[in-house]
């Protein structure tokens, strides 16, 4: 099994891959930046935004787990990687989305401005269902490490503004690298159940909860968010509550990351 991971370095990534070298994969990682190098990994450069070294990047791969992405751009990533991937016999692409991507609208400037993401991973969602190829697509909640990321810069405001009415599950990205590799292991088998943490939070307590771990002391401020996407995501479009099968909570999450900062 020759395997390529797409953002092999990045959060979700870095965790696919050994776990994917470990199942018996002979691995190759395709990164803009080539990295230090890691024994038993092939490291190539290319840049997905424009398809320059993808040809090379995909030939005599099997299979590929697609876990690049960003704010924005995503379909033409997508785009590029299953143009290459079809010229090269690639036999299944597995695809990483986010829970409400089909959900939540983006009607308006302030959708557009905030919450693009979902309709970004909607539109490259569209382009893998639509390539011809083998696929698999899963859908995962956000990721304990982005929670993270927002509330500490929050925090690091003389007062942290709390969207009201917003409501998260947040997942451990090795349960959904665990859940990725199954699936690529696995034959192809389209959009696949969602993927979503343990317990619901309102996000009040999440930046409660981050704020105990570090012994920081912030006030709060509620805000409300207009918008047809805000408005979903009042009503839980992000959530898939059915779907709680992570096992790491955002508490076991902080008290690992907040000890090992202070170490």
């Amino acid at each position: 099994m020759k395997a390529l991971i797409t953002g092999g370095t990045g959060t979700l990534g870095r965790l696919v891959v050994p776990r994917l070298r470990d199942a018996g994969g002979d691995i190759r990682v395709l990164s803009r930046h080539r990295p230090e190098v890691t024994e038993g990994i092939e490291y190539v450069t290319g840049d997905l935004a424009t398809g320059e070294g993808i040809d090379a990047a995909v030939a005599g791969i099997e299979i590929i787990v697609h876990c690049a992405g960003s704010a924005k751009g995503d379909e033409d990533k997508a785009r590029h990687l299953v143009r290459a991937a079809s010229r090269s016999g690639t036999r299944h692409l597995v695809n990483i989305s986010v829970v409400g991507a089909d959900r939540i609208p983006i009607a308006g400037r302030i959708d557009r401005a905030m919450f693009s993401y979902f309709s970004s991973k909607l539109a490259a969602e569209r382009v893998v269902a639509d390539s011809g190829l083998p696929w698999t697509t899963l859908r995962a909640t956000q990721f304990h490490d982005l929670i993270f990321m927002v509330v500490r810069q929050l925090a690091k405001l003389p007062v942290i503004p709390v969207v009201s009415g917003f409501k998260f599950q947040p997942i451990d990205a090795g349960d959904v690298a665990d859940q990725l590799v199954a699936l690529a292991l696995g034959t192809p088998s389209g959009l696949v159940p969602d993927i979503a943490g343990p317990r619901v939070y309102e996000m009040a307590d999440l930046v409660r909860t981050y704020l105990l771990a570090s012994g920081k002391h912030r006030p709060r401020l509620p805000i409300w968010l207009p918008g047809k996407a805000a408005a979903a995501l009042r009503a839980g479009a992000n959530l898939a509550p059915e779907r709680a099968v992570g096992r790491r909570t955002w508490e076991d999450f902080l008290a690992e990351r907040e000890f090992a900062s202070r170490r």
